[in-house]
């Protein structure tokens, strides 16, 4: 019976052992299956619930965070008085004349600091400054060379120039010439002799230094070869013009000046002229005579004109005379086709014979005036003629 009581007891205590060991298994269990709320992960649903009003709205990426606003930029452009806004350093020109506040996204101008190389800017200066090209001549009409500053006096507005800058003999500056023949069917009789003539002049005239371009011209005016210095292509250029329509003279004359002798560029002092061969009886233009003559002074031009009227003077032989004296050059009338090639020889030598002079005019103003020039020789036996006179630039 001892051992019957023995065994019960026993048995009943693997049977509470059994018992807790199932009670702490079922302890672990439920608390993998129930964590603490802090311990919770977020459901889907939870994601897609519309939040609290009085919580924080979710944050956005970096990349897509709005800029903190800035101060407004009337408030930049016009600080108060009393707490003005800081302004970075500029130099004093900037200041007094700077370039408006960039505005709407707009990138401001680049000024001599921003520059990342200065020598992109240039600092210019108005200079009063007139450079005339003249030629002295005795009573026989053969050119006189040597002469000395002191040898002339100059007027400018009929007032003496107050300065006289620079004086020489020039007589192989690099030429700039416009050779214009007129095509329209007025001279087509005696065409074939003035484009030979002309096509001589320029085998003549040109050197390597120098650059001339051809242009033909009845009712309309077309460039037949551009700048160059190769007599080959000038010859080319001449042959190519036929003759036929009206003659807008004044319209090629207008042309040469302002797009092709004046817009050419140079690095050198140069010695621009036009040599104009025509008729002069103009009927297609919608340039005046005036327009024209004013153009070529303001481009510095010298216009040698030869008529193709030979004996017959007319009209249009004075209108080319007045062009050449009012730009200090020349007119000829060849009284038999062959005189042609013997004007455009005296062009020639002429071209070669000339004095520069450059002067500071007296009470000068920038007011886009006309003002006179007149040059003369202390020998009254000596002829000098220059451009009659120069527009002043506008400030």
């Amino acid at each position: 019976m001892m051992g019957s009581m023995r065994t019960n007891r026993i048995r009943f205590s693997w049977a509470l052992t059994l018992l807790a060991a199932a009670i702490f298994a079922g302890n672990a269990f439920a608390q993998t299956q129930n964590p603490a709320p802090s311990d919770l992960p977020s459901a889907p649903s939870a994601v897609a619930a519309p939040p609290k009003q009085d919580a924080a709205p979710p944050r956005k990426p970096a990349a897509q965070q709005p800029a903190a606003p800035s101060k407004p930029v009337l408030e930049s452009l016009e600080p108060k008085k009393k707490e003005p806004a800081p302004q970075p350093e500029q130099p004093q020109a900037a200041q007094k004349a700077g370039p408006e506040p960039a505005q709407n996204g707009d990138k401001a101008p680049l000024t001599a600091k921003d520059s990342p190389n200065p020598d992109d800017f240039t600092l210019k200066k108005k200079v009063e400054e007139v450079n005339v090209i003249f030629t002295v001549t005795d009573k026989h009409g053969r050119f006189i060379k040597d002469l000395k500053q002191d040898e002339f006096s100059v007027m400018d507005d009929k007032r003496p120039a107050e300065a006289i800058r620079s004086f020489a003999a020039e007589t192989n500056l690099p030429l700039r010439v416009g050779l214009l023949v007129d095509a329209s069917s007025s001279i087509r009789d005696r065409f074939k002799f003035e484009q030979e003539s002309a096509i001589e002049f320029l085998n003549q005239i040109i050197r390597p230094v120098d650059q001339a371009f051809v242009l033909g011209f009845d009712a309309t005016a077309e460039v037949t070869q551009d700048f160059t210095s190769r007599s080959d292509k000038l010859s080319s250029g001449v042959r190519m013009l036929r003759p036929g329509g009206g003659t807008a003279l004044w319209d090629a004359v207008y042309y040469a000046s302002r797009d092709k002798l004046m817009k050419h560029q140079d690095k050198q002092t140069v010695r621009k002229a036009i040599i104009l061969l025509s008729d002069g009886d103009d009927n297609q233009s919608r340039t005046t005579r005036e327009e024209a003559i004013e153009m070529a002074q303001r481009a510095e031009v010298v216009v040698y004109t030869i008529s193709t009227n030979l004996a017959d003077k007319g009209k249009g032989d004075k209108e080319m005379e007045r062009l050449a004296q009012a730009t200090g050059g020349r007119a000829f009338f060849p009284f038999k086709i062959q005189d042609v090639s013997n004007a455009f020889s005296e062009i020639q030598e002429e071209l070669r014979s000339q004095y520069a002079l450059a002067y500071k005019p007296a009470d000068f103003n920038a007011d886009g005036r006309y003002r006179s020039i007149d040059i003369s020789a202390r020998n009254n036996k000596l002829r000098v003629r220059s451009r009659k006179g120069y527009f002043a630039p506008k400030s």
